[in-house]
């Protein structure tokens, strides 16, 4: 097994580690196990299957985290059509990857077309809508990346907020991504009808 740096993160202390698991034979059921027995941790894997460890978040990004979940949240429960999910949910995506992210939707008759003991686990359904909060040590071209693999695998619309650019690039299928310099809000239609993200407490100190 062996590891790599994430390009663009902090060297002094390592904040993402990469590890090589193609030569490890793990079930899904094994690695639920292993995730849930390093609890403190958050993983993904790619589809070469290398497995991505983060460690839990800034306290100042969890909370901007928490702001736009809490967003989504809301307004998934009044819309009824589908269905919110934290960054503690992890998908396994048409390529094999299984990524978690930041905040994200998915429609209510595709989440039930799912078997019970499927939704147990790393689901194999991909979201129809994404937020990915870079966070400081977060290189910008890996979370583009991270992006472009949502789209390809199925996401209608993807946000890459970014507080340190204090901007927001906008990801649809089929479309150039557009970029929006510090917008207090963001309209997530007509994928989402009705949801308006406020960012402004996103670009602004925590408790500012």
């Amino acid at each position: 097994m062996t590891t790599k740096p994430v390009p663009g993160t902090a060297s002094t202390l390592p904040c993402m580690l990469v590890l090589d698991f193609s030569a490890i034979s793990m079930t899904d059921d094994e690695f639920v196990t292993f995730c849930c027995n390093n609890g403190d941790l958050r993983f993904e894997m790619t589809a070469s299957r290398e497995l991505i460890i983060m460690p839990p978040a800034h306290s100042d990004t969890a909370w901007k985290e928490g702001r736009l979940f809490l967003q989504v949240a809301n307004w998934a429960d009044i819309d009824g059509t589908g269905l919110a999910f934290s960054a503690s949910a992890g998908f396994t995506l048409p390529n094999g990857s299984m990524k978690a992210p930041d905040a994200c939707w998915i429609l209510r008759e595709r989440w039930n077309a799912l078997e019970p003991a499927e939704q147990a686990r790393f689901a194999p359904i991909c979201p129809d809508f994404v937020i990915e909060l870079r966070s400081r040590t977060d290189s910008l071209v890996y979370v583009q990346e991270k992006m472009d693999e949502y789209i390809e695998n199925g996401v209608r619309l993807g946000l890459l907020v970014d507080p340190a650019q204090q901007c927001v690039h906008v990801y649809r299928p089929g479309q150039p991504v557009a970029i929006l310099d510090q917008p207090d809000t963001v309209s997530c239609e007509p994928e989402l009808p009705g949801l308006t993200l406020d960012l402004r407490d996103i670009w602004r100190p925590v408790g500012g």
